[in-house]
């Protein structure tokens, strides 16, 4: 896909909102000579029959009740895995015939949608043959703006839009807006695009979110995507990242004792269990950091073997748990706010341990990740060298975020 300049966008924001109908006749008689194609096959001469995957059907049950043969069925099912195995077909999805007009109406096509884009194409008659095709997408860039009464979700739904959309606003501004703390009179406009299948008027999804401006608690933050270093990011109006980089790990360690695993087998309790976290060897008394700016929501003893152990909340997405703590930094409290780097306890062996370690654990929407293999986001700016582009680039957001 081509990048989408700024000017592009309001050209295309333009249209969506509106557009003559010169030549409209024209346009429809050209159409009604022009021959009708559905999934790249011709079906001026062709019935279009569609069907849907029921419960308990098979590639036999359906190809046999529209007259297929069972050695058809048979090699479609042994030599055209490579193409598409029919074995995978999915209860809910489409599937359409395509079948002669003839007095006795012959199958030729049977085509079977994997997703929403994507299709396999079996042909039934002559030399039986497969081959994978996708729909032609086409993006809209659109415009939304929402006054929150009850919840960001609830004002989105009722603007008729994607739930996807409020899960993106929600990942652009995770480190600078508390969506649990949303406000009765907070609002939000984005500018993004929709993607529909070509000659569809219903959108099947969201692509990028292009700009946004959301108000929170009387203080506007805006976020634009941008480009450098061949990822997409998002930036304030000045070109600062939104998005906070964490530690890469919390504490100065030897070594990594024991990793995250699914099935572990307890060194001290000697049966198998979970082990969401990273153990992290380190002499008594090392001072355990933590990885990102946050909120101390608990503090305590863990009953279940962690001993003491503080858990922060960084934002609406992310949560981090220290565990086996020999004791807590002072001021250190349910409810304090911690920075990044800031020391906030020490390693010990409290609780169910072998020997003195951290236990680390890392969660996203509550459910618990691996930290060796989180990708923290990158705090980077937009480069000295981009900044002048990025400026003129926002220049134009920033004046249909205004103006709608």
């Amino acid at each position: 896909m081509k990048k989408i300049t700024p000017f592009l966008i309001l050209l295309l924001f333009l249209v969506s909102c509106g557009g003559g109908n010169n030549g409209a006749g024209k346009k429809d008689a050209k159409k009604q000579a022009e021959p009708k194609f559905l999934y790249g096959i011709c079906v001026d001469s062709l019935n279009v029959v569609e069907g849907q995957v029921q419960k308990n059907e098979f590639l036999a049950n359906i190809l046999q009740k529209e007259g297929v043969s069972y050695n058809t069925v048979n090699y479609i099912d042994r030599n055209c895995r490579k193409v598409f195995d029919v074995r995978k077909i999915k209860v809910g999805n489409k599937y359409v015939f395509l079948k002669t007009r003839d007095s006795i109406p012959t199958a030729k096509y049977w085509i079977y949608e994997i997703d929403r884009t994507n299709y396999a194409v079996f042909q039934l008659t002559d030399s039986i043959a497969a081959w994978k095709g996708e729909k032609e997408v086409i993006t809209k860039v659109k415009h939304v703006g929402v006054e929150i009464k009850s919840s960001l979700w609830n004002a989105m739904a009722e603007a008729g839009c994607d739930a996807n959309l409020i899960l993106e606003l929600s990942d652009i501004y995770a480190w600078t807006i508390d969506f649990f703390d949303i406000q009765q009179g907070d609002s939000c406009k984005v500018i993004f695009e929709e993607r529909y299948i070509a000659g569809d008027t219903v959108p099947f999804g969201i692509g990028n979110v292009i700009a946004s401006y959301f108000k929170n608690k009387g203080e506007g933050k805006y976020a634009f995507s941008f480009e450098q270093n061949g990822r997409k990011e998002y930036f304030d109006e000045n070109g600062d990242n939104l998005r906070k980089a964490f530690l890469k790990a919390p504490l100065n360690y030897r070594r990594i004792s024991s990793k995250f695993s699914e099935a572990r087998k307890h060194p001290v309790l000697k049966i198998v269990r979970p082990h969401h976290g990273v153990d992290y060897a380190a002499p008594s008394g090392t001072p355990v950091q933590s990885i990102g700016d946050g909120t101390v929501i608990d503090k305590g003893w863990d009953k279940k073997g962690g001993g003491n152990y503080l858990k922060i909340k960084h934002n609406s997405t992310y949560t981090t748990t220290y565990m086996h703590l020999k004791g807590f930094a002072k001021g250190i409290s349910k409810g304090c706010k911690v920075k990044q780097g800031q020391t906030i306890g020490y390693v010990g062996m409290t609780g169910t341990a072998t020997g003195p370690h951290l236990d680390f654990r890392l969660q996203k929407n509550g459910t618990y990740i691996d930290p060796l293999k989180f990708k923290s986001p990158s705090a980077e700016p937009v480069k000295k060298e981009n900044l002048e582009q990025y400026k003129q680039d926002i220049a134009v957001l920033m004046q249909i975020l205004k103006e709608h």
